[in-house]
């Protein structure tokens, strides 16, 4: 008898679940426990690859409701890929969905936090541009230019003090998060991503960019967003975490 991949797949992830019936070792005897140690090193290894993928999260939870959790989430969610760097990308909306932790309400973007952490350090390398070619472009052909950001760059936004949460969580003796939103650039100026919190309307000028308005029609979306909105710090965090990579002017 055959055994169809959605009942070996819902046995492998359900320890409540028997062996499918027909399965067989390689001596045509049951699986039996054999099925078992494979379903346990299998729950093990994606329940330690969330462990990897969200640290600050798992901190926050505790060891305990943390792998409670993990096991809940790789039952719903099971791999897509072989590689288990990826794994975890819906565990940001699964946090959120769930009503225990309902009173957690920042949990769900510090995973996501991590979750772009983690895209961005595979994300593709690009060459930076150099900086000095900001100043060398003519005030008039640098507001109607457009700018190209690198691969690695990512923007999150939350109501939360996401980025002071993160650090909380992961860096021995960091100061308590104050209650206010945060935005946080990430960006990966050598081989790991640096995240950052932006100042007021950075985020906005970002978010514009990326939709590929110009220099300074993102300026605007800014300083929509925040009236005293400084250009300076959030250009200085690009050029730093060289994630401008193209400038584009007309002509």
């Amino acid at each position: 008898m055959s055994v169809s991949q959605t009942d070996f797949r819902a046995a492998l992830l359900d320890a409540d679940r028997p062996a499918p019936t027909g399965l067989q070792d390689a001596a045509a005897r049951p699986a039996g426990r054999r099925f078992d140690v494979y379903r346990n090193n299998v729950a093990v290894s994606l329940t330690e690859a969330l462990h990897d993928g969200f640290p600050a999260v798992a901190s926050l939870l505790g060891k305990t409701n943390m792998d409670g959790i993990a096991g809940m989430f790789l039952r719903a969610h099971p791999p897509a890929s072989p590689l288990l760097m990826l794994y975890g990308e819906a565990f940001p909306d699964f946090l959120a969905g769930l009503e225990q932790l309902s009173h957690l309400g920042y949990l769900a973007d510090v995973a996501r936090l991590e979750l772009a952490l983690r895209q961005s350090y595979h994300a593709a390398d690009a060459a930076p541009i150099p900086p000095e070619r900001l100043g060398q472009t003519a005030p008039e052909a640098l507001l109607a230019a457009r700018l190209a950001l690198a691969p690695a760059l990512r923007l999150r936004r939350s109501p939360w003090p996401v980025f002071d949460i993160w650090r909380y969580a992961t860096e021995p003796g960091a100061p308590q998060p104050q209650a206010a939103a945060q935005d946080v650039l990430i960006t990966r100026p050598g081989y790991d991503p640096a995240p950052q919190p932006l100042p007021p309307g950075g985020a906005a000028w970002i978010a514009a960019l990326q939709t590929g308005q110009s220099w300074g029609a993102a300026e605007d979306a800014a300083r929509a967003e925040a009236a005293g909105f400084d250009l300076t710090p959030t250009l200085t965090l690009l050029l730093q975490g060289g994630a401008i990579t193209d400038l584009m002017t007309e002509g």
